[in-house]
């Protein structure tokens, strides 16, 4: 039985980075109703909102969709863990809280290669300045008035600042913002932490939005198919949910916006009707409008860990004991300070891997103690690593629907290490990174190497330490991309080809993925759009961006 129908001007399926973004900016005009449906629940749970435990949030199948991709011959067919954020923030909510925007450059190439002259970086500077209040304060690159809050790291512990004193004793510059005119170098990181707690996107744009009166936010709810009408150019109108154990039909008068994600973004689509006739007959899913890259080209980027012992007791491992994280805990939850107030990735860098990279393509974020990102496996003793990866992977996935419900999770397929280009700069990323740790500055602090370890030499060792070590940085994307060719999904803002009155908005329709962590770029793409919507636009930036004088002859 299905429960007659509520009405509402937009329906935003998804409350995480982009859902919560556009439910703030198109809720700004308060004759619009809008509703916006998450699937997971509140975000009620300490350890979301204390910065330093974000592993926890992360494991949890209450806040996160415990997603594993296929086998991948690639990576010794292990299959990587793809958790995705299932509570209102989405991802922002269970991320690792790092505030990077990706380069000038990936913008560029998005209006370059796909016929999107609105996405250059000049149009989109300006989105990237409006949502953020920068702590430090703003300037022509940075806001000061925004919803998203970000500070940055103190580096108090030395090693923080000996990876950023060895990076330029390597020959690498100093970027002492690596947001702001200058991303290549080594330097301070931002997060996206106010006042000592996570400032996911439910705590800047989503709360603040519902307390206007116009926007209604229904948890625990799943969505299992949006609704059209009409033949030739179908229309979206609504949406079915499965809500207390009935279904229920909700009304768009003006659109449906699909924030879901680069997984369930795709796998919705499917469910739907828009995708590959030949993926959805099988299943009994009438096609709506036949859209061959529905769920194609999925990237990501993988990383590794070089990690060494440290000579001196002064990394995070103490922090790791019983008495210590209570003590940790205490402080923080009595005056939201010390080492459970901050991410712990602090300082970082980013460089090329060659000469002739016209910008960088290797990432690293420093962390003072060996450990794997998802907090497990941590080294017994006195550590510290670089996470270290190619951020422009050339390697392409797909998520795929197995069946024609929503309780069934897709096919995702990362296809990760595929390509001779992946080989070559995860090579050139483990001998930079040692290249870098050999450095003076690391001289008191360094002991033997962990990880790989010192007899992981060649081509083919190094290969293997990847097949066998790699992880996801958790940054699946690209799976609806923008463009006007047969493969692209949606439009330059964010318009689903071949229907009417449904946007895909979240990091699925990045046409390439952008070289940084994506969780801010998508809260800016989030904000452009909602501009797109309301039918206005900020106007461009002429804020200069600086790029290596001598790339094409030289690494650094």
């Amino acid at each position: 039985m299905t429960k007659p129908a509520a009405a509402f001007d937009y329906i935003i399926i998804g409350a995480g980075s982009a859902g919560s973004t556009l439910a703030y900016r198109l809720g700004e005009d308060l004759d619009v109703k809008i509703l916006v449906i998450e699937a997971g629940p509140m975000d009620h749970n300490l350890f979301i909102h204390m910065p330093s435990a974000f592993a926890y949030p992360m494991a949890n199948p209450r806040y996160s969709w415990q997603f594993e991709a296929e086998a991948d011959p690639g990576m010794n067919n292990r299959r990587i863990h793809c958790p995705r954020g299932k509570t209102i923030g989405g991802s922002s909510s269970i991320n690792g809280m790092v505030y990077i925007r990706g380069h000038a450059e990936d913008y560029n190439g998005w209006a370059e290669q796909f016929g999107l002259p609105e996405w250059r970086y000049a149009n989109c500077l300006p989105y990237f300045r409006k949502s953020e209040t920068r702590e430090q304060g703003g300037d022509h690159y940075r806001g000061s008035d925004g919803p998203l809050k970000v500070s940055t790291g103190r580096c108090e512990n030395p090693l923080y600042k000996a990876f950023i004193e060895a990076g330029q004793e390597a020959g690498y510059g100093y970027t002492a913002d690596m947001n702001g005119h200058r991303q290549e170098g080594f330097g301070p990181m931002d997060m996206t932490v106010h006042k000592g707690r996570r400032w996911s996107t439910a705590m800047a744009y989503l709360r603040p939005a519902l307390k206007r009166g116009n926007v209604t936010l229904h948890t625990g709810t799943a969505v299992s198919r949006i609704l059209f009408e009409g033949k030739d150019l179908p229309r979206a109108v609504g949406v079915e949910v499965e809500q207390g154990g009935q279904k229920v039909v909700y009304r768009a008068q003006r659109e449906v916006i699909l924030s879901a994600g680069a997984i369930q973004s795709p796998q919705l689509l499917q469910l739907s009707g828009v995708g590959h006739p030949d993926l959805l007959r099988p299943l009994g899913i009438p096609v709506v409008a036949a859209r061959a890259g529905v769920g194609e080209n999925l990237q990501d980027h993988l990383e590794t860990y070089v990690q060494y012992a440290c000579k001196e007791p002064i990394t995070l491992y103490s922090a790791t004991k019983p008495l210590a994280m209570g003590a940790i805990g205490a402080q923080w939850l009595l005056t939201r300070t010390g080492l459970g107030a901050t991410n712990h990735f602090e300082s970082g860098g980013f460089i090329r891997s060659d000469a002739g990279v016209r910008h960088p393509d290797l990432q690293y974020h420093f962390l003072p103690m060996a450990v794997r990102y998802d907090g497990s496996a941590t080294v017994a003793g006195h550590g510290f690593q670089a996470h270290v990866g190619p951020m422009r992977s050339t390697s392409r996935g797909h998520v795929r629907i197995r069946s024609a419900s929503h309780r069934d999770a897709p096919e995702i397929r990362f296809n990760y290490m595929s390509t001779d280009q992946d080989r070559k700069e995860f090579r050139a990323a483990i001998r930079l990174t040692r290249e870098v740790f050999a450095q003076n500055a690391f001289h008191r602090f360094r002991g033997e190497e962990l990880s790989p370890t010192a007899q992981v030499q060649s081509d083919a060792e190094i290969d293997e330490h990847i097949r066998n070590q790699a992880e996801t940085a958790y940054h699946p994307s690209c799976s609806c991309r923008m463009g006007h060719d047969d493969m692209a999904v949606v439009d330059g803002e964010g318009r689903v080809h071949g229907v009417q009155a449904l946007r895909v908005v979240d990091a699925s329709i990045m046409p390439l993925i952008v070289s940084g962590n994506l969780n801010v770029p998508t809260i800016m793409m989030a904000e452009k759009i909602a501009d797109a919507i309301k039918g206005q636009a900020l106007p461009p930036s002429d804020a200069p961006v600086w790029l290596h004088p001598h790339w094409q002859t030289q690494q650094r």
